[in-house]
């Protein structure tokens, strides 16, 4: 299949340079090497900018209302099996009125794909703090500056006990792609948090990291079963640091250094996986969360698999028929009382 397979008919209406047009581009070549038919693929969004992409996806798709896409696309994959499901949402639709629906998503572990566009701020409704706005973000709802601490994505997924994460750039479309891929991938709930740059109401968020003079400086992209390394002459590892107290930390040793971490996306642990997403968050939140020096982790940073909620559900079933004396309702009916007139 070809990624003009999933391109839609209709106009795409992103405003011009939005990171959103690389996030759709890189969802449509995705599709293509996953290879499952249009037909067979559901994309569910609530309300927002990244929520219009059913529109321009050759797929079925169901636009919804806000926040609820995550109870709307766990109805369609637990009532449909068999389909191939993907939900679109930004920061604003997932974590602040869905953030509930997504918490729960994650914790029972409905095999969906999840795109959190995050560009920290609500560009639809034009220019309000979001619930991942850095502390003290000055924007039309908060003129003297947000005084509440917003969500890192990554801890909710974590705290919910979510089996999938991955955080990916919009400048950075293999990734993206590869990212993308392997949620589909994954049986669970997969999230890939996509940092994307709004041009109208917060142009340059991450342009910390996003700027390709300085991104192989500033983030690290993990590979699975490779060492940790980073910087633009490749000279840069992680390691843990135990001599620091109770618990260790991560420090920049040279790439050489035998202390330098291999990544393991499949640890059950999350304890290290949080470790790097939490790393470089300084520069999102507005707060100390940790050593800023260190880079953004970019890439599947956990894949943790876990039985998904159908096949639990299923699982129930089955267990429950094989112990059960009556098979059918006629079989039912007969251990009931009777009488007759």
């Amino acid at each position: 299949m070809e990624a003009q397979d999933f391109k839609s008919d209709q106009y795409v209406r992103f405003c011009p340079g939005c990171g959103d047009h690389a996030i759709t581009m890189a969802l449509q070549k995705a599709m293509a090497q996953i290879g499952i038919p249009t037909h067979q693929t559901v994309v569910i969004s609530g309300i927002g900018c990244s929520s219009r992409m059913p529109h321009y996806l050759n797929t079925y798709g169901f636009n919804t209302i806000h926040g609820r896409g995550a109870a709307i696309a766990t109805g369609v994959k637990t009532s449909h099996p068999e389909l191939n499901v993907w939900q679109m949402t930004g920061d604003g639709d997932c974590l602040a009125i869905g953030g509930n629906h997504f918490i729960h998503s994650l914790r029972r572990n409905v095999d969906l794909n999840i795109c959190l566009f995050n560009n920290r701020i609500y560009g639809l409704t034009k220019g309000q703090y979001s619930p991942t706005s850095p502390k003290g973000f000055v924007s039309k709802s908060s003129p003297f500056g947000t005084v509440e601490r917003p969500f890192i994505p990554a801890e909710l997924v974590m705290g919910a006990r979510g089996t999938f994460f991955a955080r990916t750039l919009d400048v950075d479309m293999p990734t993206t792609v590869k990212c993308m891929v392997e949620a589909n991938n994954h049986k669970g709930a997969s999230v890939i948090e996509c940092l994307v740059n709004c041009v109208i109401f917060n142009n340059g968020t991450h342009a910390w990291i996003a700027d390709r003079e300085t991104r192989a400086e500033r983030t690290i992209l993990l590979h699975q079963g490779e060492k940790m390394i980073f910087g633009k002459d490749l000279n840069k590892g992680l390691a843990l640091d135990y001599s620091s107290g109770m618990f260790p930390k991560l420090i920049i040793v040279p790439a050489n250094d035998e202390r330098v971490l291999t990544h393991d996306a499949t640890t059950a642990d999350p304890t290290l996986h949080r470790m790097l997403a939490l790393m470089g968050q300084k520069h999102f939140t507005g707060e100390q969360t940790g050593d800023d020096t260190l880079p953004v982790a970019l890439g599947v940073i956990r894949n943790v698999e876990e039985e998904t909620y159908n096949d639990a559900v299923n699982r129930q079933i089955d267990e429950v028929r094989a112990k059960a004396k009556a098979h059918c309702f006629d079989e039912l009916t007969q251990t009931l009382e009777q009488w007759a007139m």
